[in-house]
C-alpha cells in the first residue's frame, strides 16, 4: 500500500509518493521510490501496487510515450488498452498516476483512464486523504503544486497507516 499524489497549480505540476513498503501489517521497507521522471523529465509517473509489476508497466508506459511522440494522454490509452487485453499483463496488480505540464492521468488494467477535473489526482491507500488535503490547501492557501504534494503527502502519513513520511517528490517546471 501507499500513496501517491500529483498536483497541477499556477503553471507547475508535481508528483510525490511515500516510501512505505508494507506486507500485509508489517513493514518491510521506509525509503522506497515510487515515483519517477520519464521522457527526458518531461513526464512523472508514481505507481500503487506491486512494485515488479508496476516496474513492468511503468516499461511500458515509456515505450507508448516514444511510441505516441510523447503525447501522454495517447500514451495512456494505448497502455490501458493493451493492460486490459493482454493475457499476462492483465494479472499485474498496480495502479498508475502519470503526468505532463497539461495532463494529470490515472491509468488501470481495467480499461480506466481518468483525468481529474480539478488538477489533482492521488492512488493508493492513503490517495483519499491525500486528495482530500491537496483540494483544501489549492482553494485556501498560496502554495505552489510541491509544497501542496509535501504538505498532503504528510497528512496523509498522519492518518493512514499504510503510509510514512518519508517523502519523494518530482515536479516538472
Amino acid at each position: 500500500m501507499t500513496t501517491i499524489l500529483a498536483v497541477r497549480h499556477k503553471g507547475a505540476v508535481a508528483l510525490g509518493g511515500d516510501g512505505q513498503v508494507t506486507h500485509g501489517a508489517t513493514i518491510l521497507k521506509h525509503e522506497a521510490t515510487k515515483v519517477r521522471l520519464l521522457a527526458g523529465g518531461k513526464v512523472a509517473a508514481g505507481f500503487a501496487g506491486g512494485a515488479a509489476d508496476a516496474m513492468a508497466l511503468l516499461e511500458k508506459f515509456e515505450a507508448m510515450l516514444k511510441k505516441t511522440q510523447g503525447q501522454v494522454p495517447k500514451a495512456a490509452v494505448e497502455l490501458a488498452r493493451e493492460w486490459r487485453t493482454d493475457k499476462l499483463l492483465r494479472r499485474l496488480d498496480s495502479l498508475l498516476l502519470v503526468a505532463d505540464r497539461n495532463h494529470i492521468l490515472t491509468v488501470s488494467g481495467n480499461g480506466d483512464v481518468i483525468e481529474p477535473d480539478d488538477g489533482a489526482a492521488a492512488i493508493g491507500s492513503g490517495g483519499p486523504y491525500a486528495l482530500s488535503a491537496a483540494r483544501a490547501l489549492i482553494r485556501h492557501g498560496s502554495l505552489k503544486a510541491k509544497e501542496i504534494v509535501a504538505e498532503s503527502l504528510k497528512i496523509a502519513s498522519e492518518v493512514c497507516i499504510y503510509t510514512n513520511d518519508r517523502i519523494r517528490i518530482e515536479e516538472l517546471p
